[in-house]
């Protein structure tokens, strides 16, 4: 009975390490989607991995969020969009390596430097967590990230809301996985 206790438990560990990715709030844990925000920074001490997810937090009014291709990333030019978000906690998972180009679509912000570029490396093997390590240079610490589960928006269009660092983690709902595997792994026993 041990034995198929444990072989739950690895199986449910398994499932949930290739599942869960890393999500980044952008610009924090100092900004947000703003005009004030350098990206350049904020992405240098980044690692970003297929199954990880963007968060995009700002204030409805003031921006939005649309995505495009390099030449209009470089042109900053939204005419073209690949998609567009306008909810002020836009979530964006990142699912497939490459390069992804978001900019603000506000006339003005994105020449104000309002606009980010995503470089995106295949998933690390047997589906451990996005590493972030600071490059050479850099005067912020690492940050191990925490395990997050996908977070989908309301009906309301309307996202979760994300905590302030630059990592949030689903905490809760990882702990509430485990807690119902635990459970099962011990009604093995009986």
């Amino acid at each position: 009975m041990a034995t198929r206790a444990l072989l739950v438990i690895a199986l449910t560990a398994a499932v949930l390490g290739t599942a869960l990715g890393a999500s980044y709030t952008v610009g924090a844990p100092r900004g947000s989607w703003d005009t004030q925000t350098n990206y350049v920074q904020w992405t240098s001490n980044l690692k970003f991995h297929a199954g990880d997810q963007l968060l995009f937090r700002y204030a409805r009014a003031a921006h939005n969020v649309v995505e495009v291709s390099k030449a209009d990333y470089d042109a900053c030019s939204a005419s073209s969009p690949i998609a567009s978000f306008q909810t002020g906690n836009d979530i964006v998972p990142l699912t497939t390596a490459g390069s992804r180009y978001f900019i603000c679509g506000v006339p003005g912000h994105c020449d104000a430097g309002m606009k980010v570029r995503i470089d995106i490396e295949e998933a690390t093997p047997g589906g451990a967590l996005s590493p972030m390590s600071p490059r050479a240079g850099s005067a912020s610490p690492a940050v191990a990230p925490m395990p997050s589960v996908e977070i989908t928006p309301s009906t309301s269009g309307q996202a979760m809301p994300p905590s302030n660092s630059a990592v949030s983690a689903g905490v809760g709902s990882l702990g509430l996985c485990f807690g119902v595997v635990f459970t099962a792994s011990l009604m093995v026993f009986y």
